[in-house]
């Protein structure tokens, strides 16, 4: 072997030993980002801006995925964290939601009061309403005399469910109003409770005694509640 390719073996294994080193040192700092970076989490973001004081609801945020060390002690990783709770201040879009920027919803505001009454749970409640949501409360009554229609009112409008309690069974000798049958009798319900006026839980407790049915409608969030008084009242005879 002449020094010429010598030369050129010596060439070829420093370029090999560079190239391994260069490996190595991608392989080092890929490693260091790993450990810096660390395993991710579920966190959340919020879609669009609301409003402070307004009661929230998982369709508020999106859920995204970052790594655990960049999150802040305080982030809401859990939207069941946001149950009953309502905005302290207002939350932008894009902001990650922390819990430093929500807060208990308070139960009762001035002039109202704390009502619970017993809710069929096969048509009142399905599942859907939870502490914090907003119901339209629906009762059905009979006539008062033969030949006199039956009716729906809506009794009361944009109730705020302050409490869903446990799906209770129901004796069918306790419990039933006069206006009702013992095949209209719901055999389970669920305790619901309101915050109320003082107005508004005469006319709920009224129902719950007297009407035949009393159902909750849900409300979406943010939607228009009032209803006119012309509204309110449904009989078959007059729907054209």
């Amino acid at each position: 072997m002449n020094s010429r390719q010598r030369r050129g073996v010596i060439l070829l294994i420093l370029s090999v030993l560079c190239a391994l080193g260069a490996f190595a040192g991608v392989l080092s700092v890929v490693h260091n980002v790993n450990s810096k970076v660390g395993p991710e989490v579920s966190a959340y973001r919020v879609r669009s801006d609301v409003k402070p004081y307004t009661a929230l609801d998982t369709s508020q945020f999106e859920k995204i995925k970052m790594p655990k060390r960049w999150l802040s002690d305080n982030a809401v990783t859990d939207l069941r964290q946001i149950q009953g709770k309502i905005a302290v201040t207002t939350l932008r879009a894009g902001s990650l939601l922390q819990t430093d920027m929500i807060v208990d919803q308070p139960a009762l505001q001035p002039g109202q009061q704390e009502v619970a009454i017993m809710i069929d749970a096969a048509t009142g409640v399905a599942g859907k309403i939870t502490p914090g949501a907003r119901v339209n409360v629906y009762a059905t009554f009979s006539g008062k005399s033969n030949g006199d229609p039956d009716q729906s009112k809506i009794i009361v409008t944009n109730a705020r469910v302050l409490d869903v309690g446990r799906i209770t069974a129901l004796d069918p000798d306790t419990g039933k109003s006069q206006n009702q049958s013992q095949s209209q009798q719901p055999s389970e319900a669920v305790p619901i409770t309101f915050a109320l006026s003082t107005l508004d839980a005469q006319r709920i407790t009224y129902a719950e005694s007297f009407a035949q049915r009393v159902r909750l409608a849900l409300v979406a969030p943010g939607s228009e509640t009032s209803v006119p008084d012309k509204d309110r009242t449904y009989e078959l005879a007059t729907d054209k």
